[in-house]
């Protein structure tokens, strides 16, 4: 889910995960009139990769953050992506416009949008979408998708979640093409000191009854063996669910609530996790936990960051977070104590009935076309050769990925689609390397890693975390686990907010938020059944309606 990156998003993890560079896009000196602009056009090519016999220009926006890096002289306007557009595909690809990330970014992109002054892809973002959508700014893309997509973009966007490819749809038409990525890769993992759990002669957890005695081990044990009351049972940070840093999804997972996220109901309407019976019986836990002196007294406080900071400090050793934890925060710890070690569990159940991990839909961008375009085909096209560049049969990691010297190359491409197992085929084959020797197989990310985890094998701890995100013991270890029992449990609701979320959703995340605060804090647990009540009365029983009817609309 997008919001599990609060603390640390993946473009801020870098090389080191190579997650997706979210799909913004980039500039250029003169705009295109934005009327019809269909005569003329060249045929397009019948293939998912078929190079136009004369050369079609293709318009764009774009924006960038400061890390961009290039090879030599390259810009952004020249670079192996934009080559390798003209010189396999026939697409002369020019920036109408390029703006640095954030605030300058979303002006120019409000303005363009309100004036209608379009080029012909543009990048765009849920709320975006939907604006040129009611707008009837856009082309439906129906048809180039059924008839350009290749067949491993196709993979990426329908095979292991098909929501990717449903949330760019509106009334059944396929509206934008999504810049897709890994639910998986948002899975909670519980991460546990080890070195803990062997001094105090304690086993693995396997249960949430494990999670509660370890955590009061942890708490009154004396777990650093400094004299000091001064460790904390369970780390959590204020803003109690979500995943990130000491965020407490992968807890309530474990009593088969889902706060935050929409799941369906026995009848298959779809329904908001935190309202459900099943969060009352978790808050009660946490409650229990507060008043036995399990929990920092100030998580209140502590955003992911901060309660990150502990356990660098060794005051933590037991919470729920992300598979990425091990680069941010923990190396810090581990490099501060080399003792400390950290191992990665899956999430456990309260009963028999597995923990499912909730994940949200990894969609971090939408590329639309404008309505009339020339040869709205061109967008597939150019998403087909990052897929292929990527992982198909013109795979060529080292010079359109991740230089030897390690510039983000994938970076300049404005137009991507990211495997869903990316990180975890990465885990695969590294683990399979590392047991067989042979790395003739591996890409240039995976020997890289691959490469670092052997210097920490070899007694180099500054590559602990790669070790403890990708290798053998690692948190890639848990979320295949979760992969082939096939527990994730991805959200249903993954289109624009709806009408009254707009207007309504932050005073009910409030509220959800003080609530449940107040409530592990102490407050009688009826305070969860009057925010039920009011959160129906306050905006939540429309937004439900309209979650319902956009599900019917979006398949």
């Amino acid at each position: 889910m997008k919001h599990l990156k609060a603390s640390l998003s993946f473009a801020a993890i870098g090389t080191l995960l190579l997650a997706s560079a979210c799909g913004s896009t980039a500039p250029a000196d003169e705009k295109p009139k934005s009327g019809d602009s269909s005569s003329t056009a060249p045929a397009a090519p019948a293939g998912p990769l078929s190079k136009y016999p004369t050369p079609i220009e293709v318009t764009t926006v774009r924006s960038v953050d400061a890390s961009i890096k290039f090879v030599g002289s390259d810009t952004i306007d020249n670079n192996e992506w934009t080559r390798a557009y003209l010189d396999e595909l026939g697409i002369k690809l020019k920036y109408n416009w390029i703006a640095t990330s954030g605030e300058d970014s979303a002006q120019k992109m409000n303005v363009m949008i309100a004036s209608g002054d379009l080029p012909d892809i543009i990048p765009v973002n849920a709320i975006q979408l939907k604006q040129l959508v009611e707008a009837d700014l856009i082309a439906d893309l129906s048809d180039v998708y059924a008839k350009y997509a290749s067949p491993l973009a196709k993979k990426f966007m329908e095979g292991n979640s098909p929501e990717q490819l449903n949330s760019a749809k509106f009334n059944g038409k396929l509206m934008a093409i999504p810049n897709t990525n890994s639910s998986i890769d948002g899975a909670s993992i519980l991460w546990v000191r080890t070195d803990w759990l062997k001094k105090l002669g304690l086993s693995e957890p396997k249960t949430m009854d494990d999670v509660g005695n370890i955590a009061e081990a942890f708490a009154k044990r004396d777990p650093d063996g400094n004299g000091k009351n001064d460790t904390f049972g369970l780390g959590i940070n204020k803003g109690i669910g979500g995943g990130g840093i000491m965020g407490l999804a992968g807890f309530f997972n474990g009593f088969h609530a889902y706060t935050g996220s929409w799941v369906k109901d026995a009848s298959g309407n779809l329904v908001y996790g935190s309202i459900l019976p099943e969060v009352k019986p978790a808050l009660l836990k946490l409650q229990e936990m507060y008043k036995a002196g399990l929990l920092d007294k100030e998580f209140g406080v502590k955003d992911g960051a901060k309660a990150g900071e502990d356990a660098v400090a060794g005051k933590i050793g037991l919470y729920y977070g992300a598979m990425w934890n091990p680069i941010n925060p923990l190396q810090k710890g581990k490099d501060l104590d080399p003792n400390m070690e950290w191992g990665a569990f899956p999430i456990v159940s309260v009963d028999s009935k597995p923990a499912r991990p909730q994940v949200g839909n990894p969609v971090f961008a939408y590329y639309a076309v404008k309505k009339g375009a020339k040869n709205p085909e061109a967008v597939m096209k150019m998403v087909n050769l990052f897929v292929e560049k990527g992982w198909g049969e013109k795979q060529d990691f080292d010079n359109f990925f991740t230089s030897k010297d390690g510039i983000e190359l994938f970076k300049h491409s404005p137009f991507n689609a990211w495997s869903p197992t990316k990180n975890l085929d990465v885990h695969l084959a590294v683990v399979n390397s590392l047991k067989t020797g042979d790395t003739s197989k591996l890409n240039g990310e995976q020997k890289s890693t691959y490469d670092k985890i052997k210097k920490f094998n070899e007694g180099d701890n500054k590559n602990w975390n790669q070790a403890r995100v990708f290798g053998e013991s690692s948190s890639f270890a848990v979320i295949n686990q979760y992969q082939n029992n096939n527990l994730p449990l991805m959200s249903q609701f993954f289109g624009a907010p709806t009408k009254t979320m707009g207007e309504k959703k932050a005073t009910l995340d409030k509220m959800e938020l003080e609530t449940f605060t107040k409530i592990i804090m102490g407050e009688p647990i009826e305070a969860f059944d009057k925010f039920v009540e009011d959160w129906k009365k306050l905006g939540g029983t429309d937004i439900t309606k309209e979650v319902n009817e956009w599900a019917k609309s979006a398949r």
